[in-house]
């Protein structure tokens, strides 16, 4: 068994016997550490050489010494004799210098861990010699961090500044949201919450995180956007790690850019995670594709909470591109209706996709003639995607008249 301790190296210094490929390895973190490295080797390999022309290493080119110990606080002996082994790891022992003695771990006074660092948090894995296992188990423990699945929340508020994360949670499914922004929430103190985002997520979050409800709703705002605007900016200034949690992508119809604005003017760190955006996503989620070989060779999203006519004229008519309406749920009829008005056929496929990638999601397919009359039997609500073009037809929902 071993006694677990972190060594703070800066400024301090390190022998290392050897000038092979293992010592090389070693060399890199005890760098990064800010150690003052002494190699003694006859022989180096490039990495130790290329270190050593930079400056960065005293490289002796020549069989180790009983002196250059002196003033060494930590000694790592890869010299690949077994009895240079022997002997400076003896000889360490009476000065009472600790030693990691390579390829002998049973008789070594000190094991380099296999380590992980993520941002601030050092993983270090020993396993009782074992050092294939040890980075196994060192990898697992890193990528766990890295997603978000292990709390990496500090506990103590920072002092200064805090920071913003402006974080596309995607369309409500928990497994859409990406790495970064899975993880920036798992280091969050106060959470910033849409309802379209993944709601899921929030409930699993410390009792202690701060969560505050921003959601609209369509034609009822709570909080208007220059009251979550000043949210931002004050929980930040509290030291705090905010993640503005949004649904879909922060940029995409969300206003983002607003939010990132206001924080940057106020001096305060912002950064934008990209989301899945609904505009993809949700279609997808009912089979259709926004585009398709021979039927759509590209697509526009536009907001349907205004009214299009004025749009209509910048999207091209013609069956080989797709029309992404979001928000559009309420001005439905009068959106059709411009988009017959502007060149669509009355005949051309629409689908609107209520609740995307929920358990509740329910698809309703028929044309732009159509398509506001089976809303309104439908009861049809937000949120919800409507897409308007040939690619409507790929679904297995599409129901031709």
């Amino acid at each position: 068994m071993t006694y677990p301790l972190g060594l703070q190296l800066r400024g301090r210094r390190v022998l290392v016997v050897g000038g092979g490929p293992v010592a090389a390895r070693r060399l890199q973190a005890l760098l990064d550490d800010g150690a003052r490295v002494t190699v003694v080797a006859p022989f180096a390999c490039e990495d130790i050489t290329d270190a050593a022309a930079a400056g960065r290493v005293d490289w002796q080119q020549r069989e180790y010494r009983t002196a250059d110990l002196d003033g060494a606080w930590l000694v790592l002996a890869h010299s690949g004799s077994a009895e240079a082994q022997d002997r400076i790891a003896a000889e360490a022992e009476a000065l009472r210098i600790w030693c990691v003695k390579g390829g002998d771990s049973a008789a070594s006074a000190a094991w380099v861990p296999a380590v992980a660092r993520i941002d601030d948090v050092t993983v270090a894995v020993n396993t009782n010699g074992d050092p294939k296992r040890a980075a196994a188990l060192r990898d697992g423990v890193a990528a766990a961090l890295e997603s978000g699945e292990l709390p990496l929340r500090r506990h103590r508020t920072a002092e200064g500044m805090g920071t913003v994360a402006l974080v596309g949670g995607g369309p409500a499914d928990a497994g859409l949201i990406t790495t970064r922004g899975r993880r920036l929430l798992a280091e969050a103190d106060v959470v910033v919450a849409d309802r379209l985002g993944p709601r899921s997520l929030i409930a699993g979050l410390s009792a202690d995180v701060q969560v505050i409800e921003v959601g609209k709703l369509p034609g009822h705002h709570p909080v208007p956007q220059n009251e979550i605007n000043r949210i931002l900016v004050e929980q930040a200034l509290l030291g705090n790690r905010v993640v503005r949690l949004k649904g879909g992508d922060p940029y995409v119809l969300g206003r983002g850019g607003e939010e990132e604005a206001y924080c940057r003017d106020h001096g305060v760190p912002v950064e934008v995670v990209p989301g899945v955006t609904s505009a993809i996503s949700v279609p997808a989620a009912a089979g259709i594709p926004v585009t398709h070989r021979g039927v759509a060779k590209g697509f526009s999203v536009i907001t349907g909470h205004e009214d299009i006519r004025q749009q209509t004229g910048l999207i091209p008519p013609g069956s080989d591109h797709t029309l992404i309406l979001l928000m559009g749920v309420s001005l439905l009829r009068s959106s059709a209706a411009s988009l017959i008005t502007g060149g669509r056929k009355a005949s051309t496929p629409v689908a609107i996709i209520e609740n995307g990638w929920m358990e509740s999601q329910r698809v309703s397919t028929g044309t732009l003639e159509t398509i506001a009359d089976l809303a309104e039997l439908r009861d049809v609500k937000s949120p919800a995607v409507i897409v308007v073009g040939n690619v409507v037809a790929l679904s297995p929902h599409w129901q031709p008249a």
